[in-house]
């Protein structure tokens, strides 16, 4: 990204972890005060960095309300875990004991990344190349890095914290960085977990009309250079789409997805939440992903399976039918 011809780096590496990393590290035992929480292990611990299940790394504080995930959670790359019960505490860890674990976390990410209100068009602190094309009627957030040529179509909203990188294109009245779909279940309704993640488009990526990227949750919903996406997509929080993928209109992906580079996914195909597209697979059209897919091979049906498997079971299907 160049703003008055000075080429920024920094600013990049800045924005894929906001969010995710606190500006200053805290000591568990100023957590632990903040949210009126007990905890086991060093007070002394430094939190880094907040955030969910699914992209969390060393020095990283992470929640977990339920016993069927406290495993997953002790074991994960998390350094403090926030529970709603004490046990043992891995060596080099610590807990934070909460009655409430999701409310206590978004407690924490209200408190460390507020919601700030806007009533003009472009927000604050925002760089945005002066080659960049910007069209009427384009709401960019704060703290926003648009590199140089890039064009935004008319009707976009472009959420808080997106970087867009160099050359590319957003489609009329797409959505870059809405809230994630994510929330807990209690006994007056759903509350949603506060948002402080942020989305990031690479160099050369066209993204056509009518598209919605949502934010990651406390993470970075990244989409990879030369990745051309169709009209009326969606792509769910914490996603992480590779480099020279193609998809058609109508797909839909779910949250906390890897999909690595060049793979291809058709018309109105869906990908439950949380899994692995290997490299250079192919999705023919209305096909419904529950599963890993390898690397190189071609998926067909609802539930997908490999497309030669999958045209034999048709096969055999309407010899039935003629008996």
């Amino acid at each position: 990204m160049h703003q008055n011809g000075v080429l920024i780096e920094s600013n990049f590496i800045q924005l894929e972890l906001f969010g995710m990393k606190l500006k200053q590290p805290h000591k568990v035992a100023e957590i632990a005060e903040l949210i009126d929480a007990s905890f086991v292990g060093d007070g002394d611990q430094l939190v880094t960095g907040i955030n969910e299940i699914h992209r969390v790394e060393i020095g990283d504080l992470v929640f977990v309300d339920h016993p069927k995930y406290y495993q997953k959670a002790l074991k994960s790359a998390a350094t403090i875990i926030l529970i709603d019960q004490e046990v043992e505490c891995p060596e080099g860890k610590s807990l934070l004991i909460s009655k409430n674990p999701f409310d206590d976390y978004n407690r924490l990410t209200k408190y460390f990344s507020p919601f700030k209100p806007q009533s003009e068009m472009i927000g604050e602190d925002c760089e945005i190349d002066d080659s960049a094309l910007i069209y009427p009627n384009v709401f960019i957030g704060h703290r926003v890095k648009i590199g140089a040529h890039v064009t935004i179509h008319p009707g976009c909203y472009i959420g808080d914290d997106t970087v867009i990188e160099e050359n590319a294109i957003i489609g009329p009245n797409s959505v870059l960085g809405h809230y994630a779909f994510y929330y807990k279940q209690k006994p007056e309704g759903r509350e949603r977990m506060h948002s402080c993640g942020n989305v990031w488009i690479e160099r050369d990526v066209e993204i056509g009309a009518l598209c919605s990227i949502d934010a990651g949750v406390s993470s970075t919903t990244r989409i990879g250079a030369g990745t051309k996406i169709d009209n009326q997509v969606h792509i769910g929080h914490d996603t992480i789409v590779g480099k020279n993928c193609l998809m058609a209109g109508h797909t839909g992906v779910a949250g906390c997805v890897t999909m690595e580079d060049n793979v291809i996914l058709w018309g109105q195909v869906g990908v439950a939440s949380d899994l692995v597209l290997g490299k250079g697979s192919v999705v023919l059209a209305q096909s419904g992903i529950s599963k890993d897919l390898k690397p190189g091979v071609t998926y067909f049906g609802s539930p997908a399976g490999e497309v030669k498997e999958k045209f034999k079971e048709m096969a055999a299907i309407r010899q039935l039918a003629k008996k």
